[in-house]
């Protein structure tokens, strides 16, 4: 099938959803001016953000004068933990249920200027860690079902502090994305008796086209599926069901993994690049959940330049997902890309 010249559908299996690509439209993507962005030249400490050590958060708490990490339950948190269990339900057309949860801020350096990109691997094995002890201890609540670690980077993906820091979001239960997923992986072991994301894995480390980079226990590639113009996903070569089951080497060549795609991204178009990046992880509702294979998301919206950005209107809204640059292609792109940061060069 020729897939690089004329439209056609593609299938995301994690979700069961299929999505347009129409590469005929734009057969020299990267015609005209690349603008870059001038980017703003960050302090390593500003004493007006209120995450940088030492400093009064919104809230009027003070922060520590933390030296590598720092976590906190966030200030304005979408979901907490004590609130009264109900329900209403009108026809089964009016429906709502109540929703317990705990929302934390990580903090991944003290350093106001530094991103993942820019941080050192060894530093960001310390988030992985920091990580991986919270999807722990959130996980063990029992009322906490699901735990979403994730990052938002930019203005443009609603960031409203520059200070390098994700969230942690964990719910009563698991949201519908990763609960898709989920079953759309249990639904593939009890077919082909194999896990989904190993045989792809398998299956893309054959044929190549989209694989950004690796190492001994990770792989970071454009999936077949993407619907962002440079999304990404990072899987581990081997089957694991989430973060707590990495050994202190995987803890290091997942930072490093991290620290290289963020590179790329950032060297693409020469300007820190905005993404939203997630963790997909076996839910924490204590059972096995062996179908489960934990990987990454980036979802970064910009399409040809600094400036230049994807929006998901028209017949995206109304009908289904569509891109023009094709997966192999922005994976060649990225994979072009310099491995020393745009701004070290």
């Amino acid at each position: 099938m020729n897939l690089s010249d004329y439209p056609h559908r593609r299938f995301n299996p994690l979700l069961g959803e299929w999505l347009l690509v129409s590469p005929h439209r734009t057969k020299r993507p990267w015609q005209g001016k690349v603008e870059k962005s001038p980017g703003a030249v960050l302090p390593a400490f500003d004493p007006a953000c209120y995450l940088c050590p030492g400093n009064t958060r919104a809230d009027g708490s003070k922060n520590p004068k933390y030296s590598s990490t720092h976590v906190f339950v966030n200030d304005f948190s979408a979901l907490i933990p004590t609130i009264p269990s109900d329900s209403m339900s009108e026809k089964n057309l009016l429906v709502a249920r109540s929703e317990r949860g705990l929302c934390k801020v990580i903090c991944f350096s003290p350093r106001h200027n530094l991103t993942l990109a820019l941080m050192e691997p060894k530093d960001l094995r310390q988030v992985v860690s920091v990580w991986i002890e919270q999807y722990k201890e959130l996980g063990s609540l029992p009322y906490i079902n699901h735990v979403q670690i994730f990052e938002n980077r930019g203005d443009v993906m609603g960031c409203s502090n520059q200070h390098p820091h994700g969230q942690i979001w964990a719910n009563e239960t698991v949201p519908v994305l990763p609960a898709t997923e989920g079953f759309k992986q249990k639904e593939y072991l009890e077919k082909n008796k194999t896990c989904l994301l190993c045989d792809y894995v398998n299956l893309e480390k054959n044929m190549q086209a989209r694989i950004v980079l690796e190492n001994n226990a990770f792989v970071a590639l454009v999936p077949f599926w993407a619907i962002w113009p440079f999304e990404t996903m990072i899987i581990p070569k081997t089957h694991m069901t989430d973060i707590g089951t990495l050994s202190e080497p995987h803890k290091l060549q997942l930072a490093e993994i991290m620290h290289n795609i963020g590179i790329r991204y950032d060297n693409l178009f020469e300007t820190s690049f905005p993404y939203s990046m997630g963790i997909h992880q076996k839910p924490t509702d204590d059972q096995p959940h062996d179908e489960w294979h934990f990987h990454i998301h980036y979802y970064p919206p910009l399409l040809r330049s600094a400036t230049i950005k994807k929006f998901m209107v028209g017949y995206e809204m109304l009908a289904m997902p569509q891109r023009d640059i094709t997966a192999e292609e922005s994976a060649h792109r990225l994979r072009a890309c310099p491995a020393v940061h745009y701004s070290k060069q």
